[in-house]
This record gives structure tokens, C-alpha cells and sequence, in this order.
């Protein structure tokens, strides 16, 4: 009876092992071969509109251009450490191709084969085009390579099993790609694009649930900060009802408010991003973001009074 139990236990758990193998195996898209030539100054302009710079960038140093990676990314789950995006073939992603490339932008896959964590947005990213992500790809090899490998992340069990990302992918990450509102202008789809997207503004102002997975409806509606410090604002019209379509563009341009503050915390890097985006561009996020409905978000907390 005994051996039959073991046996029967042993089984099971072989079953269950396959199963979350099969279940959490990455899905790498498949690229037809490249018959084009990139656009540089698309790709620019994405690398502005992701922010790639606010996080890839070396610290204390002065060049928002060389992507070596190090920022410390802290978060309920421990500490990431964005990687070196930089062209160098030893640290940096000088010798991934394209398709490595794609795949880890919109699928969140390595190289290797392994499974991203998802403190790199690729929840967003998905929505991008892959003509998008190529020329983003183009304009990256034109940067100065970096050297210096980053530090592993800082994660404890089991946050810190690749694999099991997998299922969080399964949660929470929906890969289909964005589809125009063929009800609503091409300006206000480029916004929807851009702020969806490459933009990924929902990953900081949204709620997320125990599992790190966004609260699909209170989407933009604010909430902690990701990296455990302050509080994201709701960028709903619950909060920016009173603000123009004019008073966000401008505050993606310059981080000014308009009641004449400036922008301070996390954001000043957002700007520092935006900022180099076209005018076009600005007001095509800034009539997006004003037709969002008004979502209440959760409590932030009181002020202490000083």
C-alpha cells in the first residue's frame, strides 16, 4: 500500500512539474527577414517616447545616451537592476539580432530563451509594431557602446525563478497587438499608441494587485509608486478634468503645471524624455490622455502635517 502511495505521489508530481513546464514556457514571435532599411529618426523618437534613457542610463554621469545600466529599481519584490542596453557585444547588446531583440521588447523573452521579469514593461511594449521595435533596435546600435556587466537582481525565493514568470505572463500580460479606434481621429490613435505603448504610463499609474498585476479597472488611476516611495497621481480626468489638452502637452514639454509648479520626484526623468518628443506627438498623448473617463483610484495617503 505504502509503495503504491509513493508511486502515485510520484506521478502526480511529475504530472504537475510537466504541466507548469508546458504552462510557463516562453512564446518567442517568429520575424519574416528584414527587407527594409530603418528609420533612425523613428526609432529616435521611440527611444524618447519609451524613456529607455530614464532607466538604462549609467548613473552620476551626465550623458542620457550611454545606456550601460545599474538603476536600482526597488519594488514589493526586491530590487531589479536595469541591465546595459548599450551597443557593446560583451556587456551590452551588441551581438543580439534583431529577432533577440523583438522578442525581448514585446515578449518579454531573453536571448537565451528565458523569461524577463516584468519591472521591464514589455506588458506595454507588446502593443508596439515590430517595424517600431526594429527601428528602435537600429537606433540603439548607432549609441556608444558601454562597458561593465550589472549586478544580478536582488530578488528572494521564489521571486527570483525565472520561470515562474511564465505564469504571470499568463495572468496578467495580454500580447495582442494595438488595433486603431477607426471612431476617433488619427491624432487621438497616435496618442493611444504612444501612451499605451512605448509610453507604458499605466505601468507606474496604475494600481497593482498582490501579484504585481495592473487593476484593469482602475487603470491610470494612481497609486503607490512602484519603487516604494510616494505616491503616483491618477492621470484620469478624476484629477486632470480641469486641465487642457494645451496644459498636458506643455507639461510633457517642460514639466511645468499649470498652476506654475514644476514637476519634481521620478517624473523629472519622464520629462527629461518627453521633452524631446515633436510637437505632434505631445498633443497627440495630451488628446488621448484628456479623453480618458474619470476613474476613482485608490486613497492616498494623508500629508503629515510638519
Amino acid at each position: 500500500m505504502l509503495r503504491r502511495m509513493l508511486l502515485a505521489a510520484l506521478i502526480a508530481a511529475a504530472a504537475a512539474f510537466a504541466l507548469h513546464w508546458w504552462l510557463t514556457a516562453p512564446a518567442a514571435l517568429a520575424l519574416p527577414a528584414p527587407t527594409r532599411n530603418p528609420n533612425l529618426a523613428n526609432g529616435q523618437a521611440l527611444f524618447n517616447a519609451g524613456g529607455c534613457s530614464s532607466c538604462h542610463v549609467t548613473p552620476n554621469q551626465p550623458d542620457r545616451l550611454r545606456l550601460g545600466g545599474g538603476l536600482a529599481l526597488g519594488s514589493p519584490f526586491g530590487t531589479f537592476y536595469a541591465p546595459n542596453i548599450s551597443p557593446d557585444p560583451a556587456d551590452g547588446i551588441g551581438r543580439w539580432s534583431e529577432a533577440d531583440f523583438v522578442n525581448a521588447v514585446m515578449r518579454g523573452i531573453s536571448p537565451a530563451g528565458a523569461h524577463y521579469f516584468p519591472a521591464f514593461p514589455y506588458t506595454s511594449y507588446h502593443l508596439a509594431s515590430i517595424e517600431d521595435v526594429r527601428d528602435l533596435f537600429a537606433y540603439l546600435k548607432t549609441l556608444p557602446p558601454v562597458s561593465g556587466k550589472v549586478r544580478d537582481h536582488a530578488l528572494p525565493l521564489p521571486f527570483n525563478i525565472r520561470r515562474n514568470v511564465g505564469i504571470w505572463k499568463l495572468l496578467f500580460m495580454d500580447s495582442a497587438p494595438f488595433v486603431a479606434d477607426a471612431a476617433r481621429s488619427p491624432q487621438w490613435n497616435r496618442g493611444a499608441y504612444l501612451v499605451n505603448g512605448f509610453g507604458h504610463c499605466a505601468e507606474c499609474h496604475s494600481p497593482r494587485n498582490a501579484l504585481g498585476g495592473i487593476i484593469a479597472g482602475q487603470r491610470f488611476a494612481g497609486g503607490p509608486n512602484p519603487e516604494g516611495e510616494g505616491w503616483v497621481p491618477n492621470i484620469t480626468q478624476k484629477r486632470l478634468g480641469e486641465w487642457s489638452a494645451k496644459d498636458i502637452a506643455y507639461f510633457l514639454k517642460t514639466g511645468e503645471l499649470p498652476d506654475g509648479d514644476s514637476v519634481g520626484g521620478a517624473m523629472t526623468r519622464v520629462i527629461k524624455n518627453t521633452s524631446q518628443l515633436s510637437d505632434e506627438d505631445l498633443a497627440a498623448m495630451a488628446e488621448y490622455l484628456k479623453s480618458l473617463p474619470p476613474v476613482d483610484g485608490p486613497t492616498p495617503p494623508k500629508r503629515k502635517q510638519g
